[in-house]
């Protein structure tokens, strides 16, 4: 008997997060022959969405919940429960129901036909027509920069085999892009089509800063474009800098003209300059960022409180920095 886990992040979502469990729950019931779990992961919650959970972990020994101590921010939160996922899949829903989990047993036959991972793609989106075309246009771009094969309008929705489980528990990436990560691994991968819904209830916690610091992770984390059109502009505008003063020798030694005081130009060529360096050092920055937050373990989750979760388990998770945890209630 296969076994499925189902990942679902949370942050203050005590408007959603029974709804959400009961319309999972509805679907496994509905799922002869499968064994289940569902992963909670509490971004460390402000409201009363630990609570909630602690009540229907009570009720359901299905539901595991790990709470972490800080918020360590949506990829990290996912990334972990990945790592915790003790299925033969795992499918990965968000908390407001925007994924509809009634599409669950559809996945699992396009898993059974033998694809390693099954992503939704997003035919509709309930985002306003700016946001909706922005989102489409940096799935495009970050495709296009990309050597990964990355599908265009699919978002975390998808399920994932074993095999790719194994290997996610293997990475230690502090700045993780899962969608990113998971294609780049490659295996057998196919795509459905569905139009997400709006939210059942509360506010979106992911406002436009959060969309653009998910880009910003999309393009370092999956390309060296960045830095190789830093270097490309760096050439051409030392190039043309060059040609300038070749033309003003010229003019000056060969044909003795006498160029008048050359004030604008110095300082437009000086602005150029430090605008260049200081938009190149800081995708640099970027880069050594990400290196920096790898070799201190930055945005490594601490686990505060676990509900229907064995501290040995937990433990396994991240071998490469045990640490002992609640023990489970």
């Amino acid at each position: 008997m296969s076994m499925i886990s189902l990942l679902v992040p949370a942050y203050n979502e005590e408007d959603n997060v029974r709804h959400c469990y009961e319309r999972m729950a509805a679907v496994l019931d509905g799922l002869p022959g499968y064994d289940a779990e569902i992963i909670f992961t509490d971004n460390h919650s402000t409201d009363r969405t630990f609570a909630i959970l602690s009540e229907i972990a009570a009720e359901d020994t299905r539901v595991r919940v790990f709470r972490f101590s800080r918020n360590v921010g949506y990829q990290n939160s996912v990334m972990f429960a990945y790592k915790a996922a003790r299925g033969d899949c795992a499918i990965q829903l968000d908390c407001d129901l925007q994924d509809p989990p009634e599409l669950i047993p559809q996945m699992l036959e396009l898993w059974k036909d033998g694809n390693q991972v099954v992503y939704g793609i997003r035919r509709k989106l309930p985002d306003g027509p700016v946001v909706a075309a922005l989102r489409r246009g940096f799935y495009w771009f970050i495709d296009r920069i990309s050597p990964d094969d990355l599908p265009r309008n699919a978002g975390e929705f998808r399920l994932t085999d074993r095999r790719v489980l194994d290997q996610i528990r293997r990475s230690e990436d502090r700045s993780p892009y899962m969608r990113g990560m998971i294609s780049a691994m490659g295996f057998t991968q196919t795509g459905f089509e569905y139009d997400r819904a709006a939210r059942t209830a509360g506010e979106s916690k992911f406002p436009f800063k959060a969309m653009l610091s998910l880009a910003v992770d999309g393009m370092v984390n999956h390309s060296l474009v960045p830095l190789r059109f830093a270097s490309t502009v760096s050439l051409f505008t030392g190039l043309f800098t060059f040609l300038i003063l070749l033309g003003y020798l010229v003019g000056k030694l060969l044909f003795g003209q006498q160029w008048p005081p050359g004030f604008a130009t110095v300082v437009i060529l000086l602005l150029m300059s430090m605008t260049l360096n200081a938009m190149f050092l800081g995708i640099l920055g970027e880069y050594i960022g990400r290196i920096f937050m790898q070799t201190k373990n930055i945005n490594a989750p601490i686990v505060e409180a676990t509900l229907n979760v064995e501290s040995e388990a937990a433990e396994a998770i991240d071998p490469s920095a045990p640490i002992r945890f609640p023990a489970a209630r």
